[in-house]
């Protein structure tokens, strides 16, 4: 069964944006997706971060097998730069620092993902 990805604490959180190590990056990782899964929770889009994790989100039609019908693929930095505003989904989107395939991979309406208390 695999591990739930859960927001790290906000000390934790403010502390690996500082230094950056490979580890802060895997943990900021797995905390923006983890709070995108609660800002726009469901099964639709396929959201992967490599090698550190991936996560469903935005309602729409459950996947369960196979290559999900959307999924969006990127760096570790490139998604910690556009879960804290650094960079935008356009601008990163156009530079190729993403791939997205599929209906609902615009995810412009929800970053980035610093704007609220996490």
């Amino acid at each position: 069964m695999p591990v739930r990805l859960r927001p790290a604490d906000p000390a934790t959180v403010a502390l690996a944006l500082e230094s950056r190590t490979p580890g802060d990056d895997k943990l900021l990782t797995k905390h923006f997706l983890a709070v995108l899964a609660e800002r726009a929770p469901g099964n639709s889009v396929e959201v992967r971060v490599p090698p550190y994790a991936a996560a469903q989100v935005i309602p729409g039609v459950r996947h369960t097998r196979g290559t999900p019908p959307a999924v969006i693929e990127t760096d570790a930095a490139t998604w910690i730069a556009l879960a804290t505003g650094e960079i935008d989904w356009t601008g990163a989107i156009g530079s190729g620092r993403i791939r997205a395939s599929g209906e609902r991979t615009d995810l412009t309406a929800y970053l980035p993902l610093t704007d609220k208390k996490d």
